[in-house]
């Protein structure tokens, strides 16, 4: 198996994405946005003429089991499956906490073997990964457990992958077009999943993300395949997180919902697969995933203030990791765009800041903190479609909606973005990152390759709107 970074053809391929023109993730409604800047208008609309456009979806989530105290279930859940090589995961900081000896404590008592790796790094790379992939090879595996927050469940998940794909090389499955997107038949090793941030939702999704550290900038995987067999949901495990971190992760959660109601629908995405298999896990807005991203960005709005106001309240933490679970099967469907496309290269070109109240030994953007800090730009930028859904959602921030007027609604929404980030005490904007306008060209050319995301905008986005996002998002107060 070669790990070795193809550096030559990432590259290659970004200055590809920067001309393309034809791309099949907005040849459903919105084909009419790509023809100015193709050779030949007239191919290209003979070609999606040719094409069945995407006419389904399809639901995938975790089974979830929520309780306060649940944790304790897991070493009989490992011994109902006759697990004998159990691999738990988790970070440096997570080992010393409560919910990983509550695991320990319960597989010790069922009498189930285990092994832990408990070198997780906060926000992964593509070494971190490697690592836990090298350590599960040596080990053996047949069940795993990541008790963590997103970076734990992810850092499993792809263990669990190359671990069940020993040929393979590392950028088979990731996301096109930096790698090569293969899909994945095989039944993975059974994953539960306990988090103990109420932020990613990873413990109800096929998404695993990491800092791609040779052409700095995030990617990750996202198949169906790779999503937990059981997502264990305790409030307890949230209880002594520092208050940034709950902010932080709760950012993530309210931009999960935000970008998964406002994304493309379904049915506009593209051309249906040949082949249901290769139907991606961000099928766009749906019917079912508007549901669940609705429920969890009401819920959000209501407990992360007065989480910022007491970070000991139990009730609202409650809620919260409810919430995250909610937006994780809405958007694990859904999908995200711009928000977080854009956070990618944000952290991943970090200069040297290190947010509050994170204990590591690395430069580190919070990724809820990094896909917050574009929202008022990027929804002021999209509301021009489905200004309904940004008028609801500015509704529900609280702004008064009954005499808006359509051209201003992304305004409105945006102000009521920028007062609930400031409250709370979110940085004013990437400048705070260390990032002036002279980063602008890195970090439009870092956001350009995340397919995944980027193309499930509700506005095809080209390079210099995205710079536009960019430099309206330096200072944010």
């Amino acid at each position: 198996m070669s790990f070795s970074p193809k550096v030559s053809r990432i590259a290659q391929l970004m200055r590809l994405t920067q001309g393309a023109c034809m791309c099949p993730a907005h040849m459903g409604g919105v084909v009419s946005r790509h023809l100015p800047n193709c050779k030949s208008a007239k191919s290209v609309k003979s070609f999606a003429s040719q094409m069945k456009p995407e006419y389904a979806f399809e639901m995938a989530s975790s089974n979830i089991r929520y309780g306060e105290g649940v944790t304790r279930e897991v070493g009989m859940d490992a011994k109902n499956l006759g697990a004998k090589k159990v691999l738990v995961f988790t970070d440096p900081n997570i080992a010393k906490l409560q919910p990983f000896k509550t695991v320990i404590q319960s597989l010790e008592a069922n009498g189930v073997p285990y092994k832990v790796y408990d070198t997780v790094r906060a926000e992964p790379s593509d070494k971190s990964f490697k690592d836990a992939i090298d350590f599960t090879r040596k080990n053996g595996v047949d069940l795993f457990i990541a008790v963590g927050g997103g970076s734990t469940i992810d850092t499993a998940k792809a263990a669990n992958l190359y671990n069940s794909y020993p040929e393979a090389d590392f950028l088979d499955f990731v996301n096109a077009p930096i790698g090569k997107g293969l899909s994945i038949s095989k039944t993975l090793t059974p994953l539960i999943a306990i988090p103990t941030t109420a932020g990613t939702g990873s413990e109800t999704t096929g998404t695993a993300i990491f800092d791609f550290k040779d052409i700095k900038v995030k990617t990750g995987i996202a198949n169906r395949a790779l999503k937990p067999m059981l997502g264990i949901v305790d409030p307890l495990n949230i209880r002594t997180a520092p208050v940034n971190i709950q902010i932080s992760a709760g950012l993530d959660v309210l931009f999960h919902s935000v970008e998964s109601y406002t994304a493309i629908p379904y049915n506009q995405r593209g051309p249906a697969p040949a082949n249901p298999l290769e139907r991606p896990a961000y099928q766009g807005s749906n019917p079912i995933s508007d549901v669940w991203s609705r429920k969890a960005l009401a819920m959000t709005i209501e407990s992360l203030p007065k989480i910022k106001k007491d970070p000991n309240d139990t009730a609202a933490q409650s809620q919260m990791i409810l919430a995250a679970t909610y937006a994780g099967i809405g958007f694990g469907n859904a999908g995200v765009h711009l928000c977080h496309g854009m956070s990618y290269p944000i952290s991943g070109l970090n200069k040297g800041y290190l947010h509050p109240e994170y204990n590591v030994d690395h430069p580190l953007i919070p990724h809820g903190v990094s896909v917050a800090i574009t929202a008022p730009a990027v929804f002021n930028f999209t509301s021009a479609m489905f200004p309904d859904r940004h008028l609801e959602i500015a509704k529900a921030f609280g702004a008064d909606i009954s005499n808006v007027k359509r051209a201003d609604i992304g305004k409105v929404l945006s102000d009521k973005i920028k007062e609930f980030l400031m409250n709370l005490d979110i940085p004013n904007g990437i400048s705070a990152f260390g990032y002036t306008s002279s980063d602008i060209d890195a970090l439009v050319t870092g956001t350009l390759p995340q397919h995944r995301v980027t193309k499930l905008a509700p506005v095809k986005t080209e390079a210099e709107d995205l710079a536009r996002l960019f430099e309206n998002s330096m200072k944010l107060y």
